[in-house]
């Protein structure tokens, strides 16, 4: 029993980990549209500070536009000054209705530095996912000493928790392999 709640909770933390990894490469900017794109964008509006998507549709009319459509056409100002200060390497384009960002193509260095990127959020996914297993481990072994669990509990506590760590790590590669093709690929 005790052991299930040392798996369910080091399995838990480990998908949050691939979760995170994976939020994190919604972010990179790979030449396609993405209304992910500008989720870290805060708009002054209303007198407090609130994320784009709540005072505008956000949409991706092709693969190299962004379409950004305010609630309240008042904002629009607002809203572009807030998309310059975000420092995103695009510019908006006003029409007095909408604002538009079209998304450049990258060159072959930029491509390059995009797969660094992706490595380094990759390798913290790693390293959260290591330090699950480590937790875990040191759990086992604290129920060995206390004589909760055998020694050949542990030993199999010990192998399904790398064979879980293994899993996720696997995931994580997959995930940074497509994500690689896909930024080179453009």
């Amino acid at each position: 029993m005790l052991l299930n709640n040392v798996y369910q909770s080091s399995e838990a933390k480990m998908q949050k980990a691939l979760l995170a990894v994976e939020h994190d490469f919604t972010g990179l900017r790979t030449g396609r549209a993405s209304t992910a794109l500008v989720d870290g964008v805060q708009i002054e509006a209303y007198g407090t500070k609130m994320p784009l998507k709540q005072v505008a549709t956000i949409s991706t009319p092709d693969a190299r536009t962004l379409a950004i459509t305010p609630f309240d056409r008042g904002q629009i100002a607002i809203i572009e000054k807030a998309i310059i200060s975000a420092n995103l390497g695009m510019m908006p384009n006003n029409d007095g209705s909408m604002i538009r960002l079209s998304i450049p193509m990258l060159t072959e260095e930029r491509r390059k530095d995009l797969v660094k990127m992706a490595n380094k959020m990759a390798e913290n996914g790693r390293i959260s996912i290591r330090t699950v297993r480590r937790t875990a481990m040191e759990e086992v072994k604290k129920l060995q000493k206390a004589s909760t669990i055998t020694e050949d509990d542990m030993k199999k506590a010990e192998k399904k928790i790398q064979d879980m760590t293994d899993k996720w790590i696997k995931d994580i590669d997959a995930r940074l392999a497509k994500k690689e093709k896909e930024i080179m690929e453009i």
